[in-house]
Parts: C-alpha cells; structure tokens; sequence
C-alpha cells in the first residue's frame, strides 16, 4: 500500500489517542494536559475530550489533580492473551499436584484492571473443600492473592494498581503505614498467611509466581482448612513449603529463575 493510499484511510482521533497512550507509557510520574500537548507538538484544547475519554475507560487516571500517567488496563488485557493461556498451561499440572500432595485446593490469581483475577482453579482431591469461580474478581486490600501481588511489584506499579481497583488516584485509607509494613514482611518471608476475610476458619496461603524482571506476575493461593478426618493430610507449615516449591517452579518456567525469597 502507497503512502497515499495509508493517507486514505488515516483515522485522527485514533493516531491522537494512541499517540497519547505512548507516550504516557514512557513517562513516570505522569503529565499535565500543557505537557502532553506540548511534547506532541498540538494544542492543549485538542486534546482534552481525548485525555476524558481515556480516564473513563480506565486506560489513564489523574494523579496530583492534574496529572495524567497510565494505568495498568493495557498490562491487564495483554496478560489475558496468549501470555496468560500459556502460563495457565504450565500451572495446571502443578497445581493439580499440589492439591494431591496438601489435599488441599488452590487458585492462581493474576492482576486484570483494578482486580486479582482467578484465571485457573483446582479443586481438593476430596470429597469436601474451598473452591473459587475462574474469572472471579477478588479485594486487593483483604485477600492472600492481592497482598502478594501488591508486595512483590515496584512502588509505582503499586500506585496504579490502586488507584485503578480504587477508582481514583487517592490512596484508599486501608493502604497505611501498617499495610505496607505487612507488604515489607510478606516481601521478607516469600509469602503470605492470613485468615480468610470471606470464610472463618480457612487460612489464606499465597506465594508470588516470579517474571523475569523479579516481578510477581500471579500468585497461588491455597485456601487451607484443617481437615479433621483427615489426620494423615499435611499441617499448615508443610503445605507451605509445598506451596512455595510449586511457585518455584513456576517461577523457572516464566523465566525468572530460582526465588530465593519464596518459602
């Protein structure tokens, strides 16, 4: 096709957006309307419905009142692509052999604009345990799943995850000192142990599938509960360390190597 021909069929609004969308990405700590306009060489005014409509579909968010930086939607929806089907790929042998060796169920979870998401489950070998819907969309603040993705991402990547599960670029008043201390420690010991916000008596276990870049990419989650006519099955400290083997391995496939930090 010519250069007259691609003229043809140019579409101005779209080369506006995206333009915007890229340059974004490049950028830390966001721009004002003025700075994206003037690094683009336009006029701020043509860009101001542009800036509105990509706040509202959750491609950018204001930070500082002013600001514009991107969010993390255009990560989310590559991570459902063939990424994710290849990661579920590797997982699902793994986790169904966690689950025979804990007797317990557990779910990998994935962070998809605002949310955890469960994009792969396995149930407990037995007749009785904690099972999740795929594609259940999960707290970030109250749940195993949403501590160990949150602890194990940079501090800017942090900033947007909020403020995208939010819906706002405010810190949400749950994200304090004590939280991120929690995050520090879940970041010192490899993994997170916390009581179920949702169901009493099952203890949330997750431990972060390491990328290449030493980011966690999805976490695995046991939904442990004490089985009592089950006296043989493994204690929680045990399952643990199963846990932890399983992201291990994980952890190698998607690149990253031995996690000397997982459990």
């Amino acid at each position: 096709m010519s250069e007259e021909d691609s003229d043809r069929y140019r579409a101005p609004a779209l080369d506006k957006g995206l333009d915007i969308l890229e340059l974004l990405a490049g950028v830390d700590g966001g721009l004002t309307q003025a700075e994206i306009a003037k690094r683009l060489d336009r006029s701020p005014n043509e860009f101001y419905r542009m800036l509105d409509r990509l706040v509202k579909r959750g491609y950018v968010t204001r930070i500082d009142g002013d600001r514009f930086s991107l969010t993390l939607k255009l990560f989310g929806l590559a991570q459902l692509h063939a990424p994710v089907r290849r990661l579920v790929s590797f997982a699902v042998p793994l986790m169904r052999e966690l689950a025979e060796e804990s007797s317990q169920a557990n779910q990998l979870v994935v962070f998809d604009r605002g949310n955890p998401v469960v994009i792969a489950q396995q149930e407990a070998p037995g007749y009785w345990g904690i099972s999740i819907r795929v594609g259940s969309r999960i707290s970030l603040f109250d749940t195993g799943s949403g501590h160990v993705l949150l602890a194990f991402r940079s501090e800017t990547e942090r900033q947007r995850m909020i403020a995208e599960h939010v819906g706002s670029a405010e810190k949400d008043s749950r994200f304090s000192a004590d939280f991120l201390s929690r995050l520090d420690l879940i970041r010192s010991r490899g993994y997170e142990m916390m009581p179920s916000a949702q169901t009493a008596g099952v203890m949330n276990l997750s431990s972060p599938v390491i990328g290449a870049d030493g980011m966690a990419i999805a976490a695995l989650t046991v939904p442990y509960i004490t089985l009592i006519n089950a006296p043989s099955a493994p204690d929680i400290s045990t399952t643990i360390q199963m846990l932890g083997e399983t992201t291990r391995k994980l952890s190698e496939m998607a690149g990253a190597g031995f996690n000397e930090q997982s459990p």
